[in-house]
């Protein structure tokens, strides 16, 4: 699957605010939305043109696809997945992008992106109900509960995650055990337990087209 590969503090400088897509150095000075005074990347950057409304659209899916790392295909799958189910498309959208392991891992303080935390799934160090899982696209369920794999507690990386995010609010909608080093899924996320700034009915908007 094709992916992006590039410098990831430029996106954040594209959609004018932060991602948190490098974990602790989001919150440092170093932050390039602070080292650059949040200037959009390009030589073209600063110039200032009206945006249309499909531009307005474009941004938020583009911005809702990069906050979670997905790919185009994917993106537009999940859009699909979330047309076919009860509701509202917006809201189950971004409940499923929630509800994915790599997401879901990050959320419970046991990675401090969701780059690493894709990363990590990939390598093995996490199980969900018991059973061990590589695929970051796992789209876990109410009931489910995510641990980190008893051969990978003791690793030196593992520990310092496990540190540094010890006091990192969790949504209500995870239930984490740091001292057994779990995260139960105590029910699917509603739209108000998900913090991000991204306005759904945007992307519903754009795909409708």
């Amino acid at each position: 699957m094709a992916r992006y590969t590039g410098a990831v503090c430029r996106q954040c400088r594209r959609e004018g605010q932060k991602l948190f897509l490098k974990g602790e150095r989001c919150y440092s000075d170093k932050c390039a939305m602070v080292a650059r005074k949040a200037s959009v990347p390009g030589q073209h950057g600063q110039s200032r043109k009206k945006v249309s409304e499909y531009g307005i659209q474009l941004r938020a899916k583009q911005k809702t696809r990069r906050f979670y790392g997905v790919s185009e295909s994917q993106f537009a799958k999940y859009f699909d997945m979330a047309e076919r189910k009860a509701g509202m498309t917006g809201e189950n959208l971004l409940r499923i992008l929630e509800t994915r392991l790599d997401n879901v891992v990050y959320r419970a303080g046991l990675a401090n992106s969701r780059k690493e935390a894709r990363q990590l799934v990939l390598h093995r160090h996490y199980t969900v109900n018991g059973e061990r899982v590589n695929i970051p696209s796992f789209l876990v369920k109410a009931g489910d509960e995510i641990a980190i794999h008893a051969g990978s507690r003791d690793s030196s990386k593992i520990k310092s995650i496990i540190e540094i995010n010890g006091s990192r609010p969790v949504p209500k909608w995870l239930d984490v055990n740091h001292d057994q080093l779990t995260a139960k899924v105590v029910e699917l996320p509603n739209r108000e337990d998900i913090d991000l700034d991204v306005e759904e009915h945007l992307i519903v908007e754009f795909y409708s087209k």
